[in-house]
């Protein structure tokens, strides 16, 4: 009896140490398990904060043409915002006012356009800002006739068709040219036509001149041998602007800072080395080298802050078009800068 007590003591004890053994087992495995899912889940966490940091986007909208497309094919604008964050989108489009409108429906963040699309797409309500202004270029935008047009004068446009993109900047200059001829603008018969569909119309003989900017202007006067009726100079400035959404602007400061500086040393460069420039955008554009050496010889490079004369220059447009009734409201260009 005392032994088989014994016995069943000392299978007692084995028990009981082997149970408090699968116990200890268990809840270090949980505990384990519990570590295990506390590590996996921090680099989840980084990883995915690491996704957000490089799913930031700056969508850039561009023309054929222009200081943005020159940064755009020189490069260097990817590996500068790469490096706080961003990725880089492109879109092209045919012209400012087209590209304003994607600007204000939220397609892209930032772009380019001549003079005048701001002062449209402003009156239209678009919330956007002025970032930057290139030199004035009067001599890259013209108004062009065809060799054998009897068309001699600005004056001799009365009554004739005149093609241009609306609202850009050329729409600005047949004002101003116009004006200046003792012409009232309700006299010419204009044709709002985007340049892919005002060449063939000019060509054809479809309107009698064509109001157009670079390279689109080079490009066809080189290959027609139209005549330049009358381009910019002593007329009007013809500044390029670089502009944003208010919102992106105002929630992407470094990426901001980051575009205008590339600009900066892409027109830099481009300022300097006018061949390489044309060689370079040629096979991206379509244009020939010859037509694209000319253009550049007709801009002006580098990147300047909004200032308060160039703000008091816009605001002269912006009163000119409303007078003409080209815009449905006055507006202030000063609300359109950053403060």
């Amino acid at each position: 009896m005392k032994r088989g007590k014994a016995v069943r003591s000392k299978f007692g004890v084995v028990t009981a140490l082997a149970l408090t053994m699968v116990v200890m087992l268990a809840l270090s495995a949980c505990g384990s398990s519990k570590e295990n899912k506390g590590e996996s889940s921090s680099p989840s966490k980084a990883a995915a904060g690491e996704a957000s940091k490089a799913s930031k986007v700056v969508r850039i909208g561009y023309q054929k043409y222009a200081s943005i497309n020159i940064l755009k094919e020189h490069g260097g604008l990817e590996e500068s915002l790469e490096k706080i964050g961003y990725k880089v989108e492109w879109t092209q489009f045919p012209g400012g006012p087209q590209l304003l409108e994607a600007l204000n429906v939220g397609s892209i963040d930032l772009g380019n356009t001549g003079e005048a699309p701001p002062i449209f797409a402003q009156a239209a309500g678009t919330p956007l800002v002025y970032l930057a202004n290139s030199p004035a270029s009067p001599k890259a935008e013209s108004i062009l006739v065809l060799a054998d047009s009897p068309i001699k004068t600005i004056a001799d446009l009365k009554g004739k068709k005149v093609a241009l993109n609306k609202g850009s900047n050329v729409h600005y200059l047949l004002v101003k040219l116009l004006e200046k001829a003792g012409v009232d603008y309700k006299d010419v018969q204009v044709t709002f036509l985007p340049p892919a569909d005002a060449r063939p119309a000019f060509e054809s003989g479809s309107v009698d001149a064509w109001v157009i900017w670079e390279p689109f202007y080079s490009a066809a006067q080189l290959a027609t041998k139209a005549r330049v009726l009358a381009d910019g100079e002593g007329v009007v400035n013809n500044y390029e602007y670089y502009l944003a959404s208010r919102s992106f602007a105002e929630a992407n400061p470094k990426a901001v800072d980051a575009f205008l500086e590339q600009l900066t040393q892409s027109d830099a460069w481009a300022k300097d080395h006018l061949s390489d420039v044309a060689n370079l955008l040629s096979p991206a554009l379509g244009i020939d080298v010859p037509s694209l050496e000319q253009a550049l010889s007709h801009r002006g490079f580098g990147i300047a802050k909004i200032t308060d004369d160039i703000i008091a220059g816009q605001q002269q447009i912006a009163d000119t078009f409303f007078k003409l009734g080209l815009i449905q409201k006055e507006i202030k260009v000063s609300d359109a800068v950053l403060k």
